[in-house]
């Protein structure tokens, strides 16, 4: 039998594009797999960046309030070190060595306002200086700060600060919480200071708001007195120069006599809730979305 050329050589060309067809289609295969293996390995590169950068960002964002506060020395780099926090105490430094931060600026700046200074503290004997058998100055105070020497000895120095000087009386002025019974007491104290008693004094059930903020809110009061004009003004006057702020809102005066007033009043005063540090959460995702 006679063999047809042609026909081996159709076979040999057909069996040569199987082996091609195969050939590529295995490194088709191949070529998807080590895509889908660099694309995976670039999405996950890229959601630990993410990761990083966030903590990062977190890390600068603690650093710089620790930094702005002032209750620790400033770090020797961009951020604090964890041995650096360990080392953080806020009685261990004085405030001059945080300068431009919001401690030394209450410390410098608030506490030593001769305004508020001039309030005396009469209900705190601790305030007293042994020396001079007087309220401590704001110099007096600092001075006994700078001089402190040792951990305890600043945190003592530090508290016949905050009691002493001005500092005392921002909380007094506006107070964290809803305080009736301090607002009627002084009230209560205006009434002396002027000479003076009510006939009436009580707290009301109306509604509190915020008038100037979201924090800030009023609490009123309703009083009621007769007395003689010039009593009636030093009341006004008493009023006036409390640290305590009184807004009288509404007032009604009634003539008794030639010599006699009876006043009527409502007023309020306000209460500032303490500001909360709200520290958020950041999810990220491994596709690169953020949330």
């Amino acid at each position: 039998m006679v063999k047809d050329p042609a026909g081996g050589k159709r076979a040999k060309i057909s069996q040569a594009q199987q082996y091609m067809i195969l050939a590529v289609f295995g490194a088709a295969v191949f070529l998807g797999a080590a895509i889908a293996v660099v694309g995976s390995s670039i999405n996950k590169i890229s959601f630990s960046a993410n990761v990083i950068v966030a903590q990062d960002q977190a890390i600068v964002g603690f650093s710089d309030t620790i930094k702005n506060i002032g209750i620790c020395q400033k770090p020797a780099g961009k951020v604090y070190t964890d041995d650096e926090l360990k080392k953080c105490s806020p009685n261990s430094i004085s405030a001059n060595s945080v300068p431009g931060t919001l401690r030394s600026d209450i410390i410098e700046k608030i506490a030593s306002n001769e305004a508020l200074l001039s309030v005396p503290n009469e209900n705190n004997d601790s305030c007293i200086n042994p020396d001079t058998k007087k309220n401590y100055t704001y110099a007096e105070l600092e001075e006994n700060y700078d001089s402190a020497e040792g951990e305890e000895a600043l945190a003592k120095a530090s508290d016949l600060i905050k009691a002493c000087s001005a500092l005392r009386i921002i909380p007094d002025a506006i107070p964290a919480y809803k305080n009736e019974e301090a607002l009627l007491a002084s009230v209560d104290k205006i009434f002396r200071d002027s000479g003076t008693e009510p006939e009436s004094l009580s707290p009301t059930d109306d509604a509190t708001w915020a008038p100037f903020g979201t924090n800030l809110y009023a609490i009123t009061v309703r009083l009621t007195i007769q007395h003689g004009i010039e009593q009636i003004n030093s009341l006004l006057s008493s009023a006036e120069r409390s640290i305590r702020n009184l807004d009288i809102k509404q007032a009604t005066i009634e003539w008794r006599s030639h010599s006699t007033i009876n006043f009527q009043a409502g007023a309020s005063a306000y209460y500032m809730d303490p500001a909360k540090l709200i520290i958020t959460d950041k999810t990220i995702q491994p596709s690169g979305g953020k949330k």
